[in-house]
């Protein structure tokens, strides 16, 4: 299909003769599609109306999992607030329009967004968002990602007391520690008290907790936000094995979020609740596990090689690790051991139970390296696969997140990698915008059937990117209304 007018603007979204006279398309529409479906959901409705020549620029330019916005000029503008509702309800309406939105028209007309949710799960409004632990280095990297995000808008940061009432800018000082600059929009932001969980919490509709405290302190403050009817996102692993609260990948464990009626049942809330991600290093090898358990797992070990970021440190903070290898991370090893397992459980009653097996030991080091953990796997098989099964598991899969085209989740969540030095951090941890999972070297093993090798981002899929991709999980599947 091919589109083509006669003038330069890049902004095909004005309605009307006067966008007709303006600019000629001169494809052909066919019957029964997309197209013919948004034309005629406008026919006879005053609130938009617009050339075939635009819906299919919209149509086309837009993915469809986002919403689709439709600009009108004056004469066709919305009548009223409840007549916009009103076909916003029709299900010809539905299944093509939205509202106007400035985010994907570049022009907003002065009507209020419509803040109902389709029944496709589509969202049609901007959650207002706010990161406690907003100045160490993982809240850094939820600022950088919240600051365009699509669903989500930026309008609160809290802190320790010794940063509350600063400007972000001035609480952070010399310690901003991405390689993108502070975006602007956040230096004069007033950071709030992370313990004044009330005043926090009346501004946003759900909060990311990344704090660097004790596991005790984070478990009370996280309950807290949850029952002043907060959501909490956490980054944190104090309420990992908590039963009732989910442990998401959502590739691997969507389902999980059922549980959350629950645990509000629980914690006595109507809208509050906590979902947390996985650990870090468990990003790189669990998602390469994962396609692969219909033949049977039995038994997997891991030895994972973890950047230095995973310590919320870089070289010039952490100069003891140049030129070195430190052998030991607190806790590590417990959690890859035990965490593949409640990914993999299921939930019973009013808990998620962890699965039986396959049974897993890890060694985990800490290397030299800026970003992005590796992990070297072995793993045994109770019906072994070929090979050539294999990476025709990794190359099809396509988890929830993909299914769902989540606006954070990578198009292709494994990528295989044939070159024998592959992967690599420094060259690989930023596929698909630090989102995807890379492997190499799969071959046999003397011990374990298979063993090879792979590479995950882990400030970004292993931590604020897998949290915020969590939250676009929960706001499409309606949680976090």
């Amino acid at each position: 299909m091919s589109i083509r007018w006669d003038d330069t603007s890049a902004r095909a979204v004005a309605c009307g003769e006067r966008a007709n006279r303006r600019r000629r398309c001169t494809a052909r529409i066919v019957p029964g599609s997309a197209v013919e479906q948004a034309r005629n959901c406008h026919v006879g409705k005053p609130h938009v109306a617009l050339c075939n020549m635009q819906y299919r620029i919209i149509l086309h330019s837009v993915p469809v999992f986002k919403p689709v916005f439709l600009l009108s000029e004056e004469k066709f503008r919305l009548r009223s607030k409840t007549n916009h509702q009103a076909n916003c309800s029709k299900d010809s309406h539905k299944r093509i329009c939205c509202c106007i939105q400035k985010r994907y028209t570049g022009v907003y007309t002065g009507w209020p967004v419509c803040r109902r949710r389709r029944k496709d799960g589509i969202v049609m409004k901007k959650f207002k968002v706010g990161v406690v632990g907003a100045t160490g280095m993982v809240g850094q990297r939820f600022i950088t990602l919240l600051v365009n995000h699509p669903w989500f808008e930026l309008t609160t940061l809290a802190a320790s007391a010794r940063s509350a009432g600063k400007r972000y800018e001035d609480a952070v000082g010399g310690r901003w520690l991405m390689q993108t600059p502070m975006p602007e929009q956040v230096k004069d932001m007033i950071v709030l008290d992370a313990s004044h969980v009330e005043e926090v919490a009346s501004q946003v509709d759900f909060v990311f907790c990344a704090v660097n405290m004790k596991k005790d302190e984070i478990k009370a403050l996280e309950e807290a936000y949850a029952k002043a009817e907060c959501p909490v996102v956490s980054n944190n692993s104090a309420h990992r094995f908590t039963p009732d609260v989910p442990m998401v990948v959502p590739e691997i464990n969507a389902e999980h979020i059922e549980i959350i009626p629950a645990q509000r049942r629980r914690l006595g809330t109507k809208r509050g609740f906590i979902a947390v991600k996985s650990n870090c290093s468990l990003q790189s090898y669990v998602p390469a596990l994962h396609p692969l358990r219909g033949y049977g797992i039995t038994k997997c070990l891991v030895c994972t090689y973890q950047a230095i970021s995973g310590a919320g440190k870089t070289f010039e903070t952490f100069p003891d690790i140049l030129d070195n290898v430190i052998p030991y991370i607190g806790g590590e090893e417990e959690k890859s051991e035990q965490e593949p397992l409640k990914l993999w459980g299921r939930i019973e009653g009013d808990r998620i139970l962890p699965a039986d097996g396959p049974s897993f030991t890890a060694q985990c080091l800490r290397v030299p390296v800026s970003d992005g953990h590796m992990g070297a796997v072995f793993v045994s098989f109770e019906r072994k696969p070929t090979q050539e099964e294999i990476l025709a598991a990794w190359a099809g899969f396509r988890g929830p997140a993909q299914e769902l085209e989540l606006p954070s989740a990578p198009k292709q969540f494994l990528h295989y990698f044939t070159e024998n030095d592959r992967p690599q951090p420094k060259l690989d941890r930023m596929l698909e915008n630090g989102m995807a999972v890379s492997i190499g070297r799969l071959r046999p093993d003397t011990q374990y059937d298979y063993k090879f090798v792979c590479l995950s981002h882990n400030t970004l899929r292993g931590a604020a990117g897998g949290a915020v991709l969590l939250a676009e999980l929960l706001a499409k599947k309606d949680y976090l209304d």
